[in-house]
């Protein structure tokens, strides 16, 4: 069976040869070095992880002091709950807002810690 001289353009007996070209070679090792480059400095590289472990601890502390303020807020809420209502909360909230006072009295509001 003949081979056809369109198929392998090698003569019999001569060995392949990859053709070596500045494009062949270059562009395999710009596209690693820009790969390298973006794994230090892109959004997800070293460089942006001392930032994000910033941000996370940030975060964190952020998350700690609104549940200490939540927790708060449901203990002043179960202290107004209808069932269970603390008399002295009631009457430092009510008092004030509608103006139920006695003329002998005098209030001292205190500020939250």
């Amino acid at each position: 069976m003949a081979q056809s001289r369109l198929s392998d353009p090698r003569m019999p007996g001569e060995a392949w040869t990859v053709p070596s070209s500045p494009m062949r070679l270059g562009l395999p090792l710009v596209s690693l070095l820009a790969i390298g480059a973006l794994a230090l400095v892109g959004p997800w590289g070293i460089a942006a992880w001392h930032e994000n472990a910033a941000l996370l601890s940030e975060r964190q502390a952020e998350r700690t002091a609104l549940r200490a303020e939540l927790a708060a807020l449901e203990n002043r809420v179960e202290l107004l709950g209808p069932e269970a209502a603390d008399p002295d909360l009631v009457g430092e909230l009510i008092r004030p807002n509608l103006g139920v006072l006695h003329p002998d009295e005098v209030v001292i509001t205190l500020e939250d810690e």
